[in-house]
């Protein structure tokens, strides 16, 4: 079974929802920045930082012009603050390397920086209409369930996935760089993974819904945050972003009391990542700021 390219983009036109980083003028640095944003990290929480930093640093030279620490800060508490650190760096080199601008090219996007297979195939397609395959967890839900009628897609396959939706995509440029689109948010909307509103599903035929639902593998359920490692480097990262001078050893034992070995351990391996360093005279700061 196939999904209808025609159908589903139509279905796109008028469902869509009005994200920032597909409104007319977004540049590909910008939509580069999205994109790393996005990554495990909802969009109602991306938006709006997402916005300050495109009125802040619109080109990459203007964010390579600032430091490292100013990024962390402004990344604020969007989570795996080391992707601020690879889009700092990515700035950078486009900076300096390219003229200011986002390459089109998947395979020189690849040299970046902080940019995987994912990030460079989306910017290609939705900054500059690209014709590849553009393949996240929402994309193969879909698949696994219209295609092949399996509920959920299970472990991923590179090379199986990109084989899949590229057999999709249609051969118009520009309708293949929407149907991407499209297809990605069918999956974020309404193909969900724990209640898929198939009432509500634009496509015609699905393996899935005419196999009767076959249940699937159990999906993982997400990690809890709350007393882990990552909660404990954040305190850490909250004492160092509110202030803009290196600090005390103390002050930052005070903002973890709960587990101690766990404190430094945290506070070890911010270090190791580059995310925050410590000065000559014993105080810890932000990247940029010791």
């Amino acid at each position: 079974m196939t999904i209808e390219a025609g159908t589903l983009i139509r279905w796109f036109d008028s469902h869509a929802r009005d994200l920032p980083w597909r409104r007319s003028g977004v540049t590909a640095w910008q939509v580069l920045m999205s994109e790393i944003m996005l990554q495990q990290t909802p969009v109602v929480r991306v938006a709006p930082i997402w916005e300050q930093w495109v009125r802040r640093w619109p080109v990459p030279s203007a964010m390579a012009a600032s430091s490292q620490a100013e990024v962390l800060r402004a990344w604020g508490k969007l989570g795996y603050p080391r992707r601020a650190l690879r889009l700092h760096q990515c700035a950078g080199v486009l900076a300096n390397d390219f003229g200011d601008v986002a390459p089109a090219d998947v395979d020189t996007l690849l040299t970046l920086p902080g940019v995987g297979a994912y990030t460079a195939r989306a910017v290609a397609c939705f900054a500059y209409g690209a014709r590849v395959p553009v393949v996240d967890t929402n994309v193969r839900r879909v698949v696994a369930r219209a295609v092949h009628g399996r509920a959920n897609a299970g472990n991923p396959s590179t090379t199986a996935d990109l084989a899949d939706v590229s057999a999709l995509l249609p051969t118009d440029r520009r309708r293949a760089a929407t149907f991407s689109a499209a297809l990605m948010e069918l999956g974020a909307t309404v193909c969900t993974a724990r209640s898929p509103r198939c009432d509500d599903c634009p496509l015609p035929r699905c393996a899935w819904v005419a196999a009767g639902k076959p249940a699937g593998t159990e999906i993982r359920r997400a990690q809890k945050f709350e007393g882990t490692d990552r909660q404990a480097r954040g305190r850490l990262l909250d004492v160092l972003r509110d202030s803009h001078a290196p600090v005390e050893r103390a002050r930052l034992d005070l903002a973890w009391l709960t587990d101690p070995a766990q404190r430094d351990r945290a506070l070890d391996s911010l270090l190791v990542d580059g995310l925050i360093e410590q000065t000559d005279d014993g105080l810890f700061a932000l990247a940029g700021e010791g």
